[in-house]
């Protein structure tokens, strides 16, 4: 695909990076850049499975409500993020940290192919021929932020790169999220140190819809297969969110029972499992 240029002073450069003070004075682009809110998901090169498990719910159903995920293609919670939004057949834009003329990690080579395909984009204020360096991924983070209208932090270490994006999103007063974690684990110290700083905590995929005001798509319900599946699609209705724990309790189902039936709904698109143990009808 042929490389477009998108000076300062075209319309098409986006207004919110042309407002920085180190604004780019011109941004590469690949594919086309996604009308829609653009939201970024940023976080730790090696999530723990709970991160793993948080990213990928938080880009899928934020993409299903609209959003156009923001990342960095790096891997763990970059990739991840990306990776979600593929797989609900979303958008998603990288902003990379070296020339267009090659993809870095080029293991995320197919990745990169698939958001084009999917009709997302690449982008970089950096010429073709530029090569990745530590400075150029703290320089672009400023991108990811200027260009989202919130930045959610998903797991990150206290010294992680995430948290460069996170700094700038506050600086500029856009939305800074994050999601929990145990205070034990090294990985959850950003997030943590960012919600006790003021940050929105955020539970949940429903959470991060609520706070940023989408509202999901529409869909055909699918009926419920067994008087088991209507009493919990009953207790999920009028846009309720609830976690296992409660389901079961107000269902009067064995556990295992419980688990065995919420699987296949989520299966056959009843139920959407929105992480942290908490169901949400479809």
């Amino acid at each position: 695909m042929k490389i477009s240029k998108l000076s300062i002073k075209s319309p098409q450069f986006p207004d919110s990076l042309r407002a920085l003070d180190d604004a780019p004075k011109s941004l590469n682009v690949l594919g086309n850049m996604p009308t829609g809110t653009y939201v970024a998901i940023v976080g730790t090169r090696k999530p723990t499975a709970y991160g793993q498990q948080m990213t990928y719910e938080l880009a899928r159903e934020l993409s299903r409500a609209g959003a156009v995920i923001v990342s960095g293609l790096a891997y763990g919670c970059d990739s991840i993020a990306h990776q979600a939004v593929i797989d609900t057949g979303g958008k998603t834009v990288a902003v990379l940290a070296h020339g267009l003329d090659r993809v870095y990690p080029v293991a995320h080579r197919d990745l990169a192919k698939a958001i084009l395909a999917y009709g997302g984009a690449l982008i970089s204020e950096y010429e073709p021929g530029t090569v990745p360096m530590q400075f150029r991924f703290i320089e672009r983070n400023r991108i990811i932020a200027a260009i989202s209208r919130a930045v959610i932090v998903t797991e990150a270490s206290a010294r992680s790169g995430a948290l460069f994006t996170a700094n700038r999103a506050h600086q500029l007063g856009i939305g800074l999220m994050a999601v929990p974690g145990q205070v034990t684990n090294p990985n959850a110290a950003g997030p943590n140190n960012l919600i006790h700083d003021g940050a929105t905590l955020i539970r949940s995929a429903a959470d991060a819809i609520v706070e940023l005001g989408f509202l999901a798509k529409e869909t055909t319900p699918v009926p419920a297969a067994s008087a088991e599946e209507a009493l919990i699609l009953e207790l999920l209705s009028g846009n309720t969110t609830a976690n296992a724990e409660s389901l079961v309790e107000a269902s009067g189902l064995l556990p295992a029972k419980f688990a065995n039936i919420i699987s296949l709904m989520e299966i056959s698109g009843k139920v959407r499992n929105l992480g942290a143990g908490l169901w949400a009808a479809r």
